[in-house]
């Protein structure tokens, strides 16, 4: 969809902003551009739709080289995002929406219809907000309304400069789970320029870390955080790269443990009976269909006598969905004070998760593309297996 070749922009002075790029970002791929400030990674992303010209090279957008192509009508291909979003003050938010497709051509009824199920999308009432102005909204839902803008005429790509950066981290961090969930729906290709490593690891599909006008790694989040190529990129990532890899090492069922299950509507009594010969502290309790209702301890069963499972059963706080990250899990870990996560698929339960296996998770994954394997293919002595 995107690709540089041998790209290198050199200024009159001699600068040298970014030297003999060459990389290709696939259809419907989410790719993060990191680094410091400085080091070429918002030239890169400018010189797609010519705001700045390239010295050097070659870039192609859909095969075609966008230097053939007349650059007002190659930006209005390419939705642009930018960290202070450009909002025009003295429009509505839906008229700002509607922006683009009026400006390709688009009759004024179906631009505002558009726009309006583009406001929608990124959760915000077109009723409500679309009859605002930009002083009237916070700063999260200006930056909503800069990518249902950025959105509004269907663009195959997607440039976001910094576009989370200026709100708190709370919403930044809202802002980005709503886009990535916006993104799993349009899958637009999207190039993403962050100074911050966090962001990078967590939206992309792939990362370039970039040194002085160069990328020192191009690859997936995990393999940039598990193997760095250089010492610069190892330096880059930080020593709490191994942190930094819960965010995109997912909770799989061969990761978990599988503790003692009771029924909601089991007699109490009968449930302990069954559980003493286990050796079991707590067990797991399901209603019927075998779905998550809560968890017991096995010596409240035995000391109930009359009674069902139910009776005694405590509500479930810890617990992610399978393929949620580690960090999640580890976060419920904490905020719950807890010994394990309870693991589900919908409803439905799958098993727990305890620090011995998030952490032979986190060593699987690491192994698993060192190797060039898959984590299941990983074998090595646990400690949860002592």
């Amino acid at each position: 969809m995107i690709r540089f070749e041998q790209v290198s922009k050199v200024y009159p002075d001699g600068t040298r902003a970014v030297d003999d790029l060459s990389f290709e970002v696939a259809k419907g791929e989410l790719v993060t551009l990191v680094g410091p400030s400085g080091c070429g990674k918002t030239t890169t992303m400018m010189m797609v739709n010519r705001l700045i010209e390239p010295t050097a090279g070659r870039i192609l957008v859909e095969g075609e080289d966008i230097a053939t192509l007349d650059p007002v009508r190659l930006r209005r291909r390419i939705g642009y995002v930018i960290q202070q979003v450009g909002l025009f003050p003295h429009r509505t938010v839906l008229d700002n929406t509607a922006t683009v497709p009026a400006l390709v051509g688009w009759k004024r009824a179906k631009a505002r219809a558009r726009a309006a199920e583009l406001l929608d999308l990124v959760g915000l009432d077109p009723t409500t907000y679309g009859p605002r102005y930009p002083a009237q909204l916070s700063g999260g839902q200006r930056q909503r309304v800069g990518v249902a803008r950025a959105l509004a005429a269907d663009p195959p790509v997607l440039l976001m400069d910094e576009p989370f950066g200026a709100v708190d981290p709370v919403v930044r961090e809202r802002l980005q789970n709503e886009f990535l969930g916006l993104q799993a729906t349009v899958r637009k290709t999207v190039l993403l320029v962050t100074h911050d490593i966090e962001e990078a690891v967590r939206m992309g599909d792939r990362m370039a870390v970039y040194g002085a006008g160069r990328i020192e790694q191009f690859d997936t989040p995990a393999s940039v955080l598990g193997a760095p190529a250089t010492s610069y990129v190892a330096q880059f990532v930080g020593a709490d790269r191994g942190l930094k890899r819960l965010s995109v090492t997912r909770v799989e069922p061969d990761d978990l443990e599988q503790p003692p299950l009771v029924r909601l509507d089991e007699p109490a009594g009968a449930a302990a009976a069954r559980l003493r010969g286990e050796d079991a502290r707590w067990a797991v309790v399901l209603n019927e269909e075998g779905e998550l209702h809560g968890w017991v301890a096995v010596e409240e069963l035995s000391a109930a006598g009359a009674g069902s499972v139910g009776d005694l059963a405590r509500r479930m706080e810890a617990w992610v969905p399978v393929g949620a990250p580690l960090k999640q899990a580890f976060s419920e870990m904490l905020q719950y004070d807890a010994g394990w996560v309870a693991v589900v698929d919908g409803a439905r339960f799958v098993g727990v998760l305890t620090p011995a296996k998030l952490h032979e998770a986190l060593r699987r994954s690491v192994d698993a593309d060192a190797l060039g394997v898959a984590r299941g293919d990983v074998d090595f002595d646990s400690v949860a297996d002592a």
